[in-house]
């Protein structure tokens, strides 16, 4: 038997839902999370999940779409001031920082979405992120007379970089963040720095 939660206003209700299926999402992943566990967690009954997000899927959608925003934004606002390395670092921080703090929506995002959900999830959040990088990489670039339209590779290369490294370091949080933040940025910084204008295979093509 489910126990009914006190009455909440709409939009009480809906934040409260979220934040459920948030903590389930993030242990089971959207294939084996279900609408009766969300349900009985939340102390309501299915037909009110249907009110608000029309099934598991609008949930799950609402939920992605709000990690992915606060994400972008952290790492957005982290690189808006600073010299070229102090705004690498800092993107870096505020990812690893993201996975420290809220290691459910960084679950989330990192678990395979459905087929369904029009391709968000994380490859969509690691373009976002890497645009947004990105930007930043190519003024710098035209700045030192490299090529800014290459810049891309690099965001991207980076915001790849830090991601696989951030699920490796959460099944342990160690080292703390300042230092892994302070080892990957070196490696991303220290390349770039001693990066050739044109770069060239080392070893000519056969």
């Amino acid at each position: 038997m489910i126990l009914r939660a006190p009455r909440l206003s709409a939009t009480a209700r809906r934040a409260q839902l979220i934040e459920v299926g948030r903590s389930v999402f993030a242990k089971r992943g959207y294939e084996g999370a279900s609408l009766e566990e969300i349900a009985e967690k939340a102390k309501v009954s299915r037909p009110v999940l249907y009110e608000h997000f029309g099934g598991k899927e609008g949930l799950y959608a609402v939920i992605i779409d709000r990690e992915m925003e606060y994400l972008v934004r952290r790492i957005a606002e982290s690189i808006g001031v600073g010299t070229p390395r102090e705004r690498v670092e800092s993107a870096a921080f505020a990812f690893f920082s993201y996975v420290k703090d809220h290691p459910d929506g960084f679950a989330i995002l990192t678990h395979d979405t459905p087929a369904s959900s029009g391709g968000r999830g994380l490859s969509s959040l690691l373009n976002d992120v890497a645009e947004r990088v990105g930007d930043v990489f190519a003024a710098s670039f035209k700045e030192a007379g490299y090529d800014p339209k290459t810049a891309p590779i690099y965001a991207h290369a980076l915001i790849g970089m830090v991601t696989f490294v951030g699920q490796w370091w959460m099944q342990s949080n160690k080292p703390s963040v300042e230092e892994l933040t302070a080892h990957i940025s070196a490696l991303a910084w220290m390349g770039l720095r001693r990066l050739p204008k044109r770069p060239k295979r080392a070893t000519p093509r056969k």
